[in-house]
Order: C-alpha cells, then structure tokens, then sequence
C-alpha cells in the first residue's frame, strides 16, 4: 500500500470514526456519564508521513500502538492532520484522532498550535509538546464518550495519552 492510499484510507477511517462517534455521543450520553473515567496510555510511533517540512493545506498522518500501565498492549492511536498556517517557529493544525482500543474506539477532534519547526523531525534540540482533543464519541465500552484526550509528546517517538472521560 503506498503512502497516498494509507492517508487516504486514514482520512476515510476517520470521517467514517467523527461521524460515527458523533452520533453515537448524541444517543449514549447517560451510558457515558455512568462511567466517567480516565484512561492514560503510552504510544510509541509505529509509522508517519510527516514531511521534512510542513506546507500549509499538505495532510499528514501518524499512527502510534498503545500500552497500558502494566506495558500491555490495548491498541492503536492514529492522527490524521492538517497544516492551515506555517511558521518558521509553530503551525496551527485541525486534527483528527482515532484511538483503537481492546474494549472500543474513541474519537476525537481538535485544532492546537504545533510548537516545532517548519522542518519537522528535528532529533537533535527536541522540545517535548502537548495537545489537546475534544473526545467527539466512541464505541464499545465508549459508546457516547465525551471529554478530553491529550497527548504529551516526550520525543519524536514516544507520547502520553491521558482520555478523561465525562
């Protein structure tokens, strides 16, 4: 699969996952209030197509595989992102996220400033960053989840994922 049909499967994934979880949200909110929650998670990068410099309106995509505290694997987190402005210091970015849970799928949606250089995957000098998502829905044990999902990127690699859930 080439990297065109990957982003383009992921933007699918993810309209299909906001949609989904939004309708969802809109019929499971007192499920969801009986079972508010946090969840926090550790992702290691499993793949991406960031550029090596971003361009305003160019999508990109990342996918990491999540592990729960005991460093058991619980599933996936993929982003979908768009650049709407460059700078040579920060970006603002819309994005959108899916994570892929053993026990459901919880989406989410949001717009953050992205602190890194225009010439993205900078190792040397990294600067750890977080971002936030509004949790738009889920299924499974998620099914009308609401709340926050933020991720606290450690190094270009590894991040943190913390889902409070309402």
């Amino acid at each position: 699969m080439t990297n065109i049909d990957r982003r383009n499967a992921l933007r699918l994934a993810s309209a299909t996952a906001v949609g989904t979880g939004a309708t969802l949200g809109m019929t499971g909110t007192a499920r969801a209030a009986r079972r508010a929650s946090t969840l926090n998670l550790r992702g290691r990068r499993a793949s991406a197509d960031i550029p090596g410099v971003l361009t305003a309106g160019a999508p990109y995509f990342v996918h990491y595989e999540l592990r729960d505290s005991a460093d058991r694997p619980v599933g996936t987190e993929s982003a979908h992102s768009l650049p709407i402005t460059v700078g040579p210091d920060t970006s603002l970015v819309l994005a959108t996220v899916v994570l892929r849970l053993t026990d459901g799928m919880l989406t989410g949606a949001g717009a953050f400033e992205r602190p890194l250089p225009v010439v993205t995957e900078v190792v040397v000098g990294y600067q750890p960053w977080s971002h936030t998502f509004a949790v738009t829905g889920g299924t499974g044990a998620y099914d009308g989840a609401s709340g926050e999902l933020t991720i606290d990127h450690l190094s270009r690699d590894d991040s943190v994922l913390t889902a409070t859930l309402n």
